[in-house]
């Protein structure tokens, strides 16, 4: 409820309880009439002491909110519970993304920007959110050719064969024929796929999905404990702000 909203509340309140009072009391305002009966001026003292403490308590709220947004530098959400980190004293940022989401695409960008000028103390990784069957073998992908050392240098082919090629990566021929295309060896990529890292790997990035309670990518997550996104921070320019300030705040912490 806005201010405005409950000023207007709480003048309604008080204006129809003076109108009960009075009627109750068998108080009349007559011409020439001054005197205002005592057990009237008792419940509109009681009733001015409850305004001006709801009122106050109010102000207070919003102040504190006000404080929060100020002192951490833009909206983000509390992750509960807070989940381990592997950073081994750093800062943890991850990025949860889906290579088939136009506005992972679109972050891009903006991430490779922020990484030219990370902190020593803040490790950056991406994780794969899995959601279904389709983005599970995304995952798969992904890991497949962490683990073969080609994922730095196809990442970014990827995302544009998918977006701005419209190749369907999502179908398994047509991925495969696409990595040969690529130059990868697809016999030890498939391999690969099915080795137990790779299926362990897939598995945790499904129940970290659930476990950092996922409803959307991109969704940026620091050092286990805040997440924030394009849509909370107001768009993809705006998020690592909002990551530099929860990162500063990660340290405190």
């Amino acid at each position: 409820m806005k201010s405005d909203s409950i000023g207007v509340f709480l003048t309604s309140v008080f204006a129809s309880y003076i109108a009960t009072t009075r009627a109750s009391t068998g108080y009349r305002q007559t011409p020439g009439s001054r005197a205002v009966p005592s057990s009237l001026k008792r419940k509109l003292w009681l009733l001015t002491q409850i305004l001006v403490l709801t009122v106050a308590w109010f102000v207070m709220t919003s102040s504190a909110v006000l404080a929060h947004d100020r002192d951490h530098g833009g909206p983000y959400s509390l992750v509960s519970p807070p989940q381990p980190t592997l950073a081994d004293g750093k800062v943890e940022v991850i990025e949860f993304f889906w290579y088939g989401c136009p506005h992972c695409y679109s972050l891009e960008p903006a991430i490779a920007k922020w990484l030219q000028t990370k902190p020593k103390d803040v490790v950056f990784r991406r994780i794969p959110a899995i959601f279904n069957e389709k983005w599970g073998r995304s995952a798969a992908m992904f890991y497949s050719l962490e683990a073969m050392g080609l994922l730095d240098q196809l990442h970014s082919r990827i995302f544009d064969a998918i977006h701005k090629d419209k190749v369907p990566l999502d179908n398994p021929k047509t991925r495969d024929d696409w990595l040969v295309r690529q130059g990868v060896d697809i016999a030890k990529y498939r391999e690969i796929e099915s080795s137990f890292t790779v299926v362990t790997k897939v598995a945790r990035a499904k129940q970290l999905s659930l476990d950092y309670k996922l409803e959307s990518v991109p969704t940026i997550a620091v050092n286990g404990r805040y997440v924030t996104s394009a849509e909370q921070a107001g768009g993809a320019g705006a998020v690592f702000a909002v990551v530099n300030k929860l990162v500063e705040l990660s340290r405190k912490n």
